[in-house]
């Protein structure tokens, strides 16, 4: 061999571990993030993040009420109640219950039976071993499926009649016209006063492993809800809607490999009406979403893409603040039992 050719085949492998070398260095660039090991673990399992769920605590379930709830529901704000008269008779609870309709919804609105405890004189749902004085029964006015239509009214005094018929009572219920135009008038108000807000991270960098973000989020006090890429800042009380939701590309985090599932995005949601002023929901957004940016490398966006600076985060604020007020005045506080069903 030549020394002509000899040099051309040393280039050549020079080249080719170049190349390699390349291709190396940049699928490693491109590689999503991985969970760094906590302090006293020799290594962290992106699996074992995805589906880690607190001990004793499902966030999604206690949401939806953990527990039966006694206190009274039906409010005449957001309820149509038709009194059902007993004729001065006390009925157990027993017999009430097995009275009840199967379904507690008239289309798409919550239908709600409440007892005045002959005992206490408070009004309750129905509870074996009991006994009740009174009876009412309610359909609610209006939610985020619309108000309540002549339809639907006409199906809840079908389906309380049927209950008064079991127990031997008396409904009275009120006019038809009146309510639909009232649950319209409180439609309406709802849906100028509903807001729901996102903040939208987005990766500056190399994509995110399911393992990573699941790992940042919980350094934040986020817990694994029961829905795949979905994690929860859980309220104090149990029973009561979380606070904020994280939420990712669900397919990373059911990805037999999430070590190598990339996430380039995630949103960060407050439902205003459904979390109480006090516990701060806004702040903690605000604060969640700089705290992920900073330790994720990401950039914080609205729904569009558009990036958010401090000084628009802070007027979107202020813009709350008029909201808490105006629900406050109108005896719907957000994170009210009246405001969690009207913005339901």
């Amino acid at each position: 061999m030549s020394t002509l050719q000899l040099g051309l085949a040393v280039l050549g492998g020079l080249l080719l571990c170049g190349a390699i070398i390349w291709e190396t260095w940049n699928a490693r660039r491109r590689a999503p993030r991985q969970p760094l090991p906590e302090r006293g673990q020799p290594g962290a399992d992106p699996r074992d993040e995805n589906e880690r769920v607190e001990p004793g605590f499902d966030p999604d379930l206690a949401s939806l009420g953990a527990a039966p709830d006694k206190r009274p529901r039906l409010d005449a704000l957001i309820d149509v109640i038709a009194p059902i008269a007993l004729d001065g008779r006390a009925l157990s609870g027993d017999a009430l219950l097995a009275a009840l309709p199967a379904t507690r919804r008239v289309g798409s609105k919550l239908f709600a039976v409440e007892a005045r405890n002959a005992a206490g004189g408070q009004w309750e749902q129905p509870t074996p071993g009991q006994r009740y004085d009174a009876l009412q029964a309610g359909v609610q006015l209006a939610n985020r499926t619309g108000p309540l239509n002549e339809i639907e009214y006409s199906e809840f005094v079908m389906k309380a009649q049927r209950l008064a018929d079991a127990v031997g009572g008396a409904p009275e219920f009120p006019d038809m016209l009146g309510e639909v135009a009232r649950a319209r008038e409180l439609d309406e108000f709802a849906a100028t006063h509903d807001a729901q807000l996102s903040f939208t991270l987005r990766a500056r960098g190399p994509a995110w492993s399911a393992g990573f973000v699941h790992q940042q989020a919980a350094r934040l006090g986020f817990v694994p809800g029961v829905i795949p890429g979905r994690m929860v800042l859980a309220a104090g009380e149990l029973g009561l809607p979380p606070v904020l939701d994280l939420m990712f590309d669900p397919r990373a985090a059911l990805s037999d490999e999430p070590e190598h599932s990339a996430v380039t995005s995630l949103t960060l949601n407050l439902d205003v009406s459904q979390v109480p002023r006090d516990a701060r929901p806004f702040e903690r957004l605000r604060e969640a979403a700089f705290a992920l940016a900073a330790a994720m490398e990401g950039e914080i966006t609205d729904d569009t893409g558009q990036p958010l600076t401090g000084a628009a985060i802070d007027k979107i604020g202020q813009d709350l603040t008029q909201l808490y007020d105006t629900l406050d005045a109108h005896d719907l506080s957000a994170g009210s039992l009246q405001a969690r069903r009207l913005f339901s």
